[in-house]
């Protein structure tokens, strides 16, 4: 097996365990939640497979709407996310994705933390929507996800932080 492939393998049986296990139970003022499993999405190797990417997509969102009881709304939200990927790394990073120089677990940047944030909002945009379903709570899904944002934004970078390799 690839060496690549153990380590998303890896990332993704570790962000989805800390996900169900730790931030599952983090819910402050009862509408913040933080969703730092997109890590995984975000941090996929940007020359991966994409029908792979869209796949494990699929299955780590199909999981975290078992372990919440939540009927689809990760899935849906994860799947947006990785097939709106592609486009949202040519808007942050121009030139570089072109050319696949891009590393995104390295020292954060405007056009890092530009990606990260786009898609963080994305993510939770979907998932708030599809969650409520209704536009009359709109503020109330400008909120969430407003809020929630900021706390999976700080959580995705202090464990990009933790988990950055050492350059030796």
């Amino acid at each position: 097996m690839n060496s690549a492939l153990l380590g998303n393998i890896a990332r993704f049986i570790l962000l989805l365990a800390a996900q169900v296990l730790i931030f599952n139970r983090i819910d402050l003022f009862g509408f913040i939640n933080p969703f730092p499993y997109v890590l995984f999405i975000i941090l996929f190797p940007v020359n991966g497979n994409k029908t792979g990417l869209l796949m494990a997509s699929f299955f780590i969102g199909i999981l975290m709407d078992m372990f919440c009881n939540s009927g689809g709304v990760h899935a849906a939200a994860c799947i947006m996310l990785a097939y709106f990927r592609p486009a949202i790394f040519k808007f942050s990073f121009g030139l570089s994705y072109e050319y696949q120089t891009v590393k995104l677990n390295d020292v954060l940047t405007p056009e890092r933390f530009s990606f990260i944030l786009i898609a963080v909002v994305l993510h939770h945009i979907v998932l708030f929507v599809l969650e409520v379903f209704k536009l009359s709570f709109l503020w109330d899904i400008l909120l969430r996800t407003l809020l929630s944002t900021v706390f999976t934004l700080i959580t995705c970078i202090i464990i990009i932080y933790i988990i950055k390799p050492s350059k030796r």
